[in-house]
């Protein structure tokens, strides 16, 4: 396992070093105060790659104090309109951001992500930082020790700022998004009128707005594409085994074990690239992890990559500008050279339905166990608690049937390597938005690949014109541990369009 890390470190640093080269280092940077107000644009220096701040700080063209007090600056900035982020930890982040600063100097660094500020979904442990789930039993719950991810980022150099909001136990936010009874509710930074998806919500706003240079979050049915969708960034679920689930609040193991994961959401592709190589890799706690190396997305080659796509998964039809920016994206394979058919997965409505019913075999036992291990006894009016548990041979064969069509699955995929589908059937969608959840998870573009495990990543490609300024994307999805194909894919879809643009908030 360390011989592993050390691989996928080695090509990180190789393909970080060749990223970051170009990058300008002349940019004149005022001193911010966390209670000063900040203009944020294109051109400004929180709008930069994490792999262009990493560069900054390593030539001294910025400090790590200066970032950190930025990020501050900007969070109290548009977080009263947004309230993405829902605890912070000031003092520390300035203390390490002081101590990085001191190692720069010294020509030392604690590595790739040194002196850089994040944020963090609040389902994860942090040491030392208040970590709630949304859930109110853990409402002044503070962990003695960071989630596997964490510590990860912070090893490599990364400075954490604070917690961002989710859902209770990340399933809880109903037709909502990201909502709980602790912290409330997260809006859009494009609009504030509509949802920043979840449920990794409070995360995909405060990247967007540039309040953290990156966060991490979790995906159990869609909760890194959604918020990357919906705020105009971009993330990656990774393929199931990639990266390590410890110190999650629905962690690993159990009958719904291999929905879960867990990755980066950044605003630019590159920066994805970096931190998965940094958060990936077994960490002798979560059973479900395989030492698969990471393969180096910049030695894909595109033009021979046979594309499969498909604008409507045959059970919720998306809207004319979804499905246009489907034939749009696609249009850049094709002129590689690529061999493209129209085609999806096989048995896409049987595995939805499977699905639906598998998620609600125990009766949401499991939801109450969660309430009952962090003390909850008030539950969010999003999350669901209550159902009619099955028999156990229907649970069987629920188990069998899903199987089944995931080989299926497996199968139809060996003579593709790359989908281009939909992420979400429209545009963001407003707060007052109402669905039934049998609606939401059956005509879900995002579930789909949490039940085969498949890597799956989101960018931003578009903006809506039937809601004007929202941002679009398109969902990439590749063969199981072929995430250097995704994000090489996802990268040039963001160089053809430009990828995240910022909010005029």
């Amino acid at each position: 396992m360390q011989l592993l890390k050390s691989v996928e470190q080695d090509w990180s640093r190789r393909r970080f070093m060749k990223l970051t080269a170009g990058a300008g280092t002349a940019l004149v940077v005022a001193r911010y105060s966390s209670s000063s107000a900040y203009a944020f644009s294109s051109t400004d220096v929180l709008a930069k790659s994490v792999v262009e701040i990493a560069k900054m700080i390593s030539s001294k063209a910025i400090t790590s104090v200066e970032l950190v007090k930025a990020c501050y600056a900007r969070i109290d900035e548009v977080n009263p309109k947004i309230n993405a982020v829902v605890a912070f930890c000031r003092d520390r982040a300035l203390a390490e951001a002081a101590e990085a600063d001191a190692m720069t100097a010294a020509g030392k660094s604690k590595g790739l992500l040194h002196g850089i500020p994040f944020t963090v979904k609040d389902s994860f442990d942090t040491a030392g930082v208040v970590s709630t789930g949304g859930t109110l039993g853990r409402k002044n719950f503070i962990p003695e020790k960071d989630a596997t991810v964490v510590a990860r980022a912070r090893a490599a150099g990364a400075i954490l700022l604070g917690k961002t909001n989710t859902p209770e136990f990340t399933l809880g936010g109903g037709g909502k998004g990201t909502v709980n009874l602790v912290y409330g509710l997260t809006k859009n930074p494009y609009n504030v009128n509509y949802q920043p998806s979840g449920s990794s919500g409070g995360a995909g706003a405060i990247v967007a707005a540039g309040g953290a240079f990156f966060d991490i979050g979790s995906d159990y049915g869609g909760s890194i594409r959604g918020p990357a969708y919906a705020n105009g960034i971009a993330g990656l679920k990774p393929t199931l085994g990639r990266v390590p689930r410890t110190g999650h609040i629905v962690g690993y193991g159990g009958p719904f074990d291999t929905f879960q994961e867990t990755g980066p959401l950044a605003r630019r592709v590159d920066d994805i690239t970096l931190l998965i190589s940094i958060l990936a890799g077994p960490d002798n706690s979560d059973a479900t992890m395989a030492p698969v190396p990471l393969g180096d997305p910049a030695r894909v080659n595109l033009n021979t990559l046979r594309v499969a796509y498909y604008t409507s998964n045959g059970i919720m039809a998306p809207t004319k500008e979804v499905q246009a920016l489907v034939t749009q994206c696609v249009s850049y394979f094709k002129k590689l050279g690529c061999k493209i058919t129209e085609a999806m997965p096989p048995k896409m409505a049987e595995l939805a339905d499977v699905r639906t019913k598998f998620n609600g075999a125990d009766g949401r036992e499991h939801m109450r166990r969660l309430m009952k291990m962090h003390g909850t006894t008030e539950a969010s009016p999003g999350l669901r608690i209550t159902g009619d548990a099955v028999s156990s041979a229907d649970f069987t064969r629920f188990c069998e049937e899903m199987d089944a069509i995931k080989s299926e699955q497996l199968a139809w995929f060996e003579n593709y390597d790359l989908i281009i589908c939909p992420a979400s059937q429209r545009a963001p969608i407003r707060l007052d938005f109402e669905q039934a959840p049998e609606v939401r998870s059956k005509s879900s573009y995002t579930s789909q690949y949490n039940t085969t495990g498949w890597p799956a990543g989101v960018v931003r490609a578009g903006t809506s014109k039937e809601d004007p300024g929202l941002p679009l994307g398109i969902q990439v999805v590749g063969q199981p541990w072929r995430d250097d194909v995704v994000l090489a894919a996802m990268a040039l879809i963001e160089q053809r369009t430009g990828g995240w643009i910022p909010p005029n908030i």
